[in-house]
């Protein structure tokens, strides 16, 4: 596999836009489809008409649960992941209550995300657990979020939804998102199974080569092009692109 077609494989290419059209859905697809990136991330209720418009690539179709702040009921998670999987998702992406998190409510974090797991196994569709790691910033409790997706089967940890606004100094609002540091805490303290996803400021080739040597071997973008037309530049590229794709 050349460079960029290893890039690629890592991406999941973000339409999570609140804004987003269902007009935009289909250039966001196409793009993916374009680039046969890993998959679309997307919104609950764009998952048929992705599956539609994604039919016969390699490009899967995963989709956000609870999101992007986590606060939904476990027994509503389980039914947005299951009916997601019905729909045609085969990648679920689910924030965990956050607020029982920073609680230490480490039960009830712990039975919500395997029970969310749980579905989407049942479904041949694998999950991704968001920590949200601009509120849930202590060491201890992320370490404590990676031992419990391990305990609870989860294919991957991830950082960010890239939607946890905090309020600075100024007034403003933004957010981190995904660092360094943070995925080499993640790939560390969960199990071999575990795959970690970062999410939320990877937006230059330089951020993606850096948080793949860090461990992460997915990471949402929504640079997606950017970034694999500055890989192209950069590596250059083998197979049908490079005759004129």
């Amino acid at each position: 596999m050349d460079k960029v077609k290893e890039l690629a494989k890592m991406i999941d290419h973000s339409i999570l836009q609140p804004t987003f059209t269902d007009n935009d859905l289909k250039k966001q697809c196409e793009i993916a489809q374009k680039w046969d990136v890993a998959s679309v991330c997307i919104k609950p209720y764009a998952v048929k008409q992705a599956a539609a418009l994604l039919r016969g690539s390699d490009v899967k179709v995963g989709c956000v649960i609870g999101f992007p702040h986590g606060n939904s009921s476990t027994a509503v998670k389980v039914y947005e992941a299951g009916q997601a999987c019905l729909e045609g998702a085969v990648e679920i992406d689910m924030v965990i209550n956050i607020g029982k998190a920073l609680g230490g409510d480490w039960e009830y974090v712990e039975n919500e995300i395997r029970a969310v797991t749980d579905t989407c196994h049942r479904n041949n569709a694998i999950v991704k657990v968001i920590f949200e790691t601009d509120y849930v910033n202590a060491t201890e409790d992320k370490i404590r979020l990676c031992e419990i997706c391990t305990r609870a089967g989860a294919d991957f940890v991830k950082t960010s939804t890239g939607y946890g606004f905090v309020k600075l100094p100024d007034g403003n609002y933004n957010y981190r998102g995904a660092t360094i540091e943070d995925i080499r805490l993640m790939r560390k303290h969960s199990g071999p199974g575990v795959q970690v996803k970062c999410a939320g400021g990877v937006r230059t080739l330089d951020d993606l080569l850096r948080m793949k040597e860090a461990g992460a071997t997915r990471s949402g973008a929504t640079a997606t092009e950017a970034m694999l037309k500055e890989a192209e530049m950069r590596f250059g590229r083998g197979g049908e692109r490079e005759k004129g794709r």
